[in-house]
This record gives C-alpha cells, structure tokens and sequence, in this order.
C-alpha cells in the first residue's frame, strides 16, 4: 500500500467514526483559545498535542499517514505546542520528519526534553533532540522528572542566552514531587513547568499553580484525561444537559475544558493519533470556558457518571 491508498483508506475509516465520547470537528474558521506565555507575553493556543506512545511507530506509510493527518490538522486548526521526549521511543524523530516533510515548523512551538545525568550527557541528548526534531533553535527545553536538574538548567541559561533555546523549564509526573518542583519555581528562572492535571489529577491546585501564577510560570498540562482512565469510564455515557452553556458537546471537550477552564493553565498536551479525536479535542479549546461552578459540575458529572 502507498502513502495515497493509506491515506485514502484513513479518510474512509474516519468516515464511519463517531460516538458520545468524540462529537463533531469545530467548525471552519472557530477561534482557538490562546493564553500568553508569562516571562514573554508570546500566545500560546491552549490545545497542544503529546507525543508520547502515538507518534512512537516505524517507517511505513499506513503507519505515518494517520499521523501525517493529524499534524497537518493540528497546525491547520491553529494549534502550536508539540511536545515530545527521548524518552518516547521514535516519537521524536517522527514528529520532526513528518513536520519537515509537511512545512510545519514555522507553524509550530516545539517542545521536548533532557532525561540525564551528567553535563556532557545532557548537552548530547538534547542535540540529539533537536536534530531528531529539526528545530535548532528549540522553542522548549525541559529537565525532565528534576533529573539533574540544577546541572542541566546551568547550560539551558547558557542556551537561552545563545539563541539556541527560547524557553526553559523542568516536569514532574507526579503530585509526590511537586514540593520539589515548587522549589525551583522559587529558586530557578524559568519559563515553564510541565505537571500532571486533570478532572482525576487535582493536586496541584493546592499549591503548585497558584505559585506558578504568583511567579509569572507558564504551565502545561500533562495527561489531562488522566491518561485516558476517565474517558473510558465514561464511554456511553450521556453528556450533563448543561454541556451547551461551555460549548461542549462530547465528554473529551469538558475534559479538557476544565483544565483549560483553570487560568493558571497555559496548554494542556492531550496524545492522540487519530484525527477524529484530534479535531474533537481542538474543540475543547474553542468558544466559552466555564467559569469556576462548571468545573466544579464538569468534575462532579466526570467522576460520578
């Protein structure tokens, strides 16, 4: 099968998909939110798009052309961040190959990350990022899981400096960690942190964004279907009347709406590599935002359905 036949056979399975937890794709010409960026006033759309697991895949076309899909409507939907790892297999390589292909890299803000002990080791993995990705400079560099991190923020200012990366910041996966990440948004100047948020993920609300907010930190949202864990406990389930007052109309979108919703947060990185899903969840960064009553119903309604 070539790139065409694979491509026009994607276009005739998405055809037939559907269902209550994705609704239809926004419509033609609907705005995507967009947040500024703290330490810049640069926007930022609140929707951006993980890697990890969907672009991690071989060399053959039906295998890319889903993806090939996917950031072409990404970009053509107004959406920027794109944010991969080392970590995530060829996700790298993947997401820098097909965009180069496509043209897209003056269309979007690419973001990854350094995972490594060790100066020498850390200024080589990054490289090698940033090769994989074709984006030298790199618009986000961050130190994953605090790996190292006071080593590799040294050289990442050094970086800044340079010109070779425009933002820098640190993640953490999970909430045990984030009195440590709190620290060095204390401590350290940086642009960004990436933590774990969503409907079944709270715990940052405690302390961490509203120090992020207070310290002038972008924040991006990781897993903000917690994985996707509440979404397939709410398969078939029927949307809250209510959903309309937001502008939603399937589950995904109140999802990533009550992230969004949060003004602490800057983007949230929803994975996926299938285009349905992919224009629904842009949606979920389209029209009103609910105020801080919805999301306390769009949680209620998540987690009790």
């Amino acid at each position: 099968m070539n790139r065409r036949d694979a491509l026009r056979l994607l276009a005739a399975t998405l055809g037939g998909l559907g269902g209550p937890l994705y609704a239809t794709p926004p419509a033609p010409g609907t705005a995507l939110l967009a947040r500024r960026i703290p330490s810049s006033g640069e926007m930022l759309p609140v929707i951006g798009l993980g890697t990890w697991q969907t672009f991690d895949v071989g060399t053959g076309a039906s295998e890319r052309a889903p993806l090939e899909e996917v950031l072409a409507t990404f970009a053509a939907l107004g959406g920027k961040m794109l944010d991969s790892s080392p970590m995530y297999g060829r996700s790298e390589d993947v997401a820098g190959e097909i965009a180069a292909r496509l043209g897209l890299r003056p269309k979007l803000f690419v973001a990854t990350k350094v995972w490594t002990q060790g100066k020498d080791a850390g200024v080589r993995q990054m490289e090698e990022s940033m090769q994989k990705l074709r984006a030298d400079p790199i618009d986000l560099m961050q130190v994953h899981n605090l790996v190292d991190v006071k080593t590799h923020l040294s050289t990442l200012r050094e970086w800044k400096q340079q010109g070779r990366v425009r933002y820098i910041g640190v993640t953490h996966y999970t909430a045990g960690a984030h009195d440590d990440v709190a620290r060095i948004v204390r401590s350290e100047a940086i642009d960004f942190i990436q933590i774990n948020y969503s409907v079944g993920e709270r715990e940052a609300e405690q302390r961490l964004l509203p120090l992020a907010q207070e310290r002038g930190v972008a924040v991006i949202a990781n897993r903000p279907f917690a994985g996707g864990d509440v979404l397939r406990r709410l398969r078939g389930k029927p949307l809250p009347a209510w959903s309309a007052d937001c502008d939603c109309g399937s589950w995904a979108q109140l999802l990533l709406k009550f992230v969004v919703g949060n003004p602490a947060i800057t983007c949230a990185i929803p994975a996926t590599s299938k285009v349905v899903h992919l224009r629904d969840n842009m949606k979920g960064g389209m029209g009103r935002l609910p105020d801080e009553k919805q999301r306390a119903l769009i949680a209620q309604a998540a987690l009790t359905a």
